[in-house]
């Protein structure tokens, strides 16, 4: 996951702290010091961790707290909106309509990813039902008409540019005018970048700016240079209307958290972050359910609209009928993966999910994983119906294994890790037994109108109970907006008086 280490050390710390018998300041200090020292390796820039640090102080006084209160959650829930505010500029960015003619204006430095964050972006749009164009303006770097003509042609996205003229302004004007009449929705221009920010650079983008008149310019940015991207971000705004960053090169890079937060002191909307080379890494960037996959509390909103995006509408019932049941097949763990692998880049997915990230996803083992998962399902394809659809382990005598693993070519080692993982799944998915399922044509009804009644009726007891009952809950809800309930309602944290 993006900023994998950040959140780590962040969350090691919050539990340290759980773990402690009594909450007193030195346990809190100790909690904020650790924190202190994560954000300082994320380059996050001292003032801004000096005035998150007093502000968390600020709300958690233990001495002002009455006993009953719990602390442990009061901390948790201090740390992560601080950490939202630290990254949110407190603006919105302009949003495109489908149907609606947009003109989108990529600018940035040279080296920052551009070229392939403009491919990514349409890529994007296109899955949403859109019909981008891409426009290569780009005449100062060789090769740069090249590389976005082999993106295009991939991801089978219309593109215009040209080997013969050297004017980009011309090109952009052209380019626009061309898509505008062919229908295309989205048409999105891709300007020079330079090796440093100069004059030129600047001109250049204004006048394309002025021929082609874009309703949005998105800055790229590279995550690797930390904190400097406050500079870099504000020179970018005085010369263009910049409307919105994306940070690229997110994917294990330790700088990325110190370049978030830069950007949003900037006050310039961060849209989207790159998280890797290929097309599908590229993932919305909101604020809230960023800093609770941070946290390990992951996005339980952005899993469900995966899930509407891959399980066929029909099957989303019967999905949702055996979480409640808290029944786990061989079958079922088979669909699921069948799910995960179509649903995008696996490590992004799995980071959704609260306590799957660090298990089933180490970091920097993207590919491995979901080379195991294949594995894992060519075993699963030698098995009988009746293996697949039993919900007990031991059925799997040495003989079952062998037979297993003499058909899918695979060693009787592999059967039984094959097996282990099954077993960690299915522990998981029983934490779900018990979860209420809302009748047809209740569900939009019950997401429109979560309150905290709804919310105790639909989630399983056992859970209910981690939150710290109604009171746990209604405080959650407060502050994370009712909408955007998510994976943070999975996080430990008892009561602590």
């Amino acid at each position: 996951m993006v900023l994998a280490e950040l959140g780590g050390s962040i969350s090691r710390a919050l539990q340290k702290m759980s773990n402690a018998t009594i909450i007193d300041e030195k346990v809190l200090g100790e909690c904020l010091n650790e924190i202190t020292r994560a954000l300082m390796q994320a380059d996050v820039k001292f003032e801004m961790i000096r005035d998150m640090m007093a502000n968390i102080k600020r709300i958690v006084n233990l001495e002002d707290l009455a006993a009953g209160h719990n602390k442990r959650r009061i901390i948790q829930q201090a740390v992560f909106t601080e950490l939202c505010k630290m990254m949110d500029p407190g603006k919105p960015s302009f949003t495109p309509k489908k149907g609606k003619t947009c003109v989108v204006m990529f600018v940035g430095l040279q080296g920052s990813g551009k070229t392939t964050t403009c491919t990514k972006y349409a890529y994007y749009h296109q899955k949403k039902g859109f019909k981008p164009a891409l426009v290569c303006a780009d005449t100062f770097r060789a090769g740069a008409f090249d590389q976005l003509k082999q993106n295009a042609t991939k991801a089978k996205i219309p593109f215009y540019g040209s080997y013969m003229e050297s004017d980009p302004v011309k090109i952009a004007a052209e380019g626009v005018e061309r898509f505008k009449k062919e229908g295309n929705d989205l048409i999105i221009v891709d300007t020079s970048g330079r090796h440093m920010q100069e004059a030129a650079l600047f001109e250049e983008m204004r006048q394309v700016s002025e021929a082609t008149k874009p309703d949005l310019v998105i800055f790229v940015m590279d995550g690797s240079i930390g904190q400097m991207a406050f500079a870099q971000a504000q020179a970018f705004k005085q010369s263009v209307p910049v409307g919105a960053v994306i940070v690229t090169k997110m994917d294990g890079h330790a700088k990325g958290g110190g370049a978030l937060s830069a950007v949003a002191a900037t006050k310039s909307p961060v849209i989207f972050i790159g998280t890797g080379e290929h097309m599908d890494e590229f993932e919305i960037f909101d604020v809230k359910p960023f800093v609770s996959r941070l946290l390990g509390m992951g996005d339980w909103s952005g899993f469900m609209d995966k899930i509407q995006e891959v399980v066929p509408t029909d099957q989303q019932p019967e999905l949702l009928q055996k979480l409640s049941e808290g029944s786990f097949t061989l079958r079922l763990m088979y669909e699921q993966f069948q799910n995960i692998l179509k649903m995008g880049p696996i490590g992004q997915v799995f980071s959704m999910l609260p306590g799957f990230s660090a298990e089933v996803m180490p970091k920097g083992h993207e590919k491995e994983s979901q080379a195991k998962i294949k594995r894992y399902m060519t075993m699963m394809d030698s098995m009988t119906n009746a293996e697949l659809d039993s919900t007990n382990p031991k059925i799997f005598n040495d003989s079952r294994a062998l037979r297993i693993a003499r058909g899918s070519g695979r060693t009787i080692r592999e059967v039984v890790e094959m097996l282990e993982e099954y077993k960690r799944l299915a522990k998981v998915w029983s934490q779900m037994k018990g979860l209420k399922i809302p009748k047809k044509g209740e569900m939009s009804a019950l997401s429109r109108n979560m309150n905290v009644q709804h919310m105790s009726k639909v989630l399983p007891p056992q859970m209910l109970k981690q939150i710290g009952g109604m009171g746990g809950l209604q405080s959650l809800m407060k502050q994370m907006g009712s909408k955007d309930m998510m994976g943070g309602m999975f996080g430990g944290g008892g009561g602590d008086k």
